[in-house]
């Protein structure tokens, strides 16, 4: 790559914006071009930054080193592999592609081509999320993750679009096989599944129960571990978590401490996304592997579809 690395978004719709912003104002990258199906959409969130509006992803990825795939999830599949193909690092919006076998080749040619290809699971990068590697081996996990009706990512079930962010969290908690999986989920507002309860048991014998809503009247964003006399409330809201452990107060008595992490919303640097494109660029320049790959977003894909199954009473197929 060049010596600052050039950096490109593909697809310039309210989560592009995001990280145009952000990839323009860190002093690793420098974001040199977007491109939008919608070129006056393209040039609105390309400008102010002093980066180029694309005519085809073709010259943008003439102008690139790195780029973000944030366009709908049924191009994913097409942009990321035209991007690997010409040797370009790709940061690709969750989830990694809408099947199995689209996610498997992406990972399978970003291998090949000895590039980085990360997933855009941001709640890893949260601050709040640091309070999950203080809990040894986990035994429950309680989950909801709550929005009003949004104006995107309809293509989409609620399990692809918000369940999917602790679904990865979940999985980078404990790498043991799902053994059981109950899950129920209906339509409201939409033909696809708004709101979805899933239960499951891990072969380490972890149970998770996870709630997401986007048909609820306030956003909630909790994940909460409890473990072996500890726990820790996670609130990716406020990026802030509490880790609770029993220790042994000056009387002898048992007592609970608490433990706070995070700084919050007020600390630009505590904003995920920025931390998520700080470690993209690091994993490009070799300094690491990426955070979340292309085969953590094919396994979280996977469970996510093994669960959509299982409400459509397929069965465990995780082959669509």
């Amino acid at each position: 790559m060049s010596e600052v690395p050039r950096v490109g978004v593909v697809g310039t719709g309210a989560l592009g914006s995001h990280h145009a912003r952000v990839f323009a104002g860190l002093s690793e990258a420098k974001l040199v071009s977007v491109f939008d199906l919608d070129a006056a959409k393209a040039r609105k969130v390309g400008e102010p930054f002093g980066a180029v509006a694309a005519s085809s992803l073709d010259e943008l990825i003439g102008a690139v080193d790195a780029a973000v795939v944030a366009v709908p999830t049924v191009a994913h599949a097409e942009v990321a592999a035209r991007l690997l193909r010409a040797g370009r690092h790709v940061l690709v919006e969750k989830p990694i592609t809408s099947t199995l076998s689209d996610a498997e080749s992406l990972v399978a040619l970003a291998a090949e081509k000895n590039l980085v290809l990360q997933v855009g699971h941001v709640e890893r990068f949260n601050p709040a999320a640091e309070a999950l590697r203080r809990i040894g081996p986990p035994r429950f996990v309680e989950v909801h993750r709550l929005s009003p009706f949004p104006n995107r990512s309809l293509d989409i079930d609620v399990i692809l679009d918000l369940m999917i962010h602790d679904l990865d969290l979940l999985l980078a908690l404990d790498r043991s096989k799902a053994v059981q999986i109950d899950a129920v989920g209906v339509p409201v507002l939409t033909d696809r599944v708004d709101i979805a309860n899933v239960r499951i048991r891990f072969e380490s014998g972890l149970i998770a129960n996870l709630t997401a809503s986007r048909v609820s009247a306030e956003k909630i964003r909790k994940f909460r571990v409890f473990g072996s006399r500890l726990y820790a409330s996670c609130d990716f809201i406020t990026r802030k978590a509490q880790v609770a452990k029993l220790v042994i107060g000056a009387s002898g008595t048992p007592e609970i401490g608490m433990d706070a992490i995070g700084s919050g919303p007020d600390d630009p640097e505590s904003e995920p996304l920025r931390r998520q494109a700080r470690s993209f660029m690091d994993a490009a320049a070799g300094k690491h592997p990426p955070v979340v790959s292309g085969a953590d977003g094919l396994a979280v894909l996977r469970m996510a579809k093994e669960i959509l199954d299982r409400m459509s009473g397929m069965g465990p197929t995780g082959q669509s």
